[in-house]
C-alpha cells in the first residue's frame, strides 16, 4: 500500500493510483499522463508513484465530458481551470456558453458539409446503379414491323 501524501486541498483524502484511475474511467494510463502533460491533471507523488486526489478525478471527469462534446483541449483546460476558481460562477457560465456557442457553429457547418457530401455520394451511387443496370437485348431494340394491309 502506498503512503498517503499530503492532500492537495482540505477535505481531499481519497487517493488512487494511475492504474485505478485508468480502470475507473476506462482509459489508458498513457492518456492520463498526456492530460498531465497539458496541465489538466497534477497528481501528487508517493515516492516514485503518482497518486491522484478527488480533485484530479473531478478534473479528469470534466475533461472526458468536454472531449465527448468535441471541445478542444485548450477550451477544456480553460473551463476546468475556471471551474476551480473561487470567484463568482456567472463569468464561468458566460465563458462556457461562449465556448458552447462557438462549438455549435462549428458542428452546424460540419453538418452542412456532411449533407453536401451525402448528396454527392447519392448522385454517384445512382449513376453507378444506372450504368450497371441490365440493358435491353438487340431484339427489344428492334423497330416493330408494320402490318401488311389485308
Amino acid at each position: 500500500m502506498l503512503p498517503a501524501p499530503t492532500p492537495a486541498r482540505a477535505g481531499d483524502t481519497r487517493f488512487c493510483t494511475i492504474t485505478e484511475l485508468a480502470a475507473e474511467f476506462d482509459i489508458t494510463p498513457r492518456a492520463i499522463r498526456f492530460y498531465e502533460d497539458v496541465g489538466l491533471l497534477t497528481p501528487s507523488r508517493a515516492g516514485r508513484n503518482r497518486v491522484y486526489s478527488q480533485r484530479d478525478r473531478t478534473r479528469l471527469k470534466l475533461t472526458l465530458r468536454g472531449k465527448r462534446l468535441g471541445l478542444s483541449l485548450q477550451d477544456i483546460k480553460r473551463l476546468v481551470d475556471m471551474y476551480e476558481s473561487p470567484a463568482d460562477t456567472a463569468p464561468q457560465l458566460h465563458a462556457f456558453l461562449q465556448v458552447l456557442a462557438e462549438h455549435r457553429q462549428l458542428l452546424e457547418r460540419q453538418r452542412e458539409d456532411i449533407e453536401v457530401l451525402l448528396a454527392e455520394i447519392e448522385h454517384h451511387e445512382a449513376r453507378c446503379r444506372n450504368l450497371l443496370a441490365p440493358k435491353p437485348g438487340p431484339a427489344a431494340r428492334a423497330v416493330p414491323r408494320r402490318r401488311k394491309a389485308a
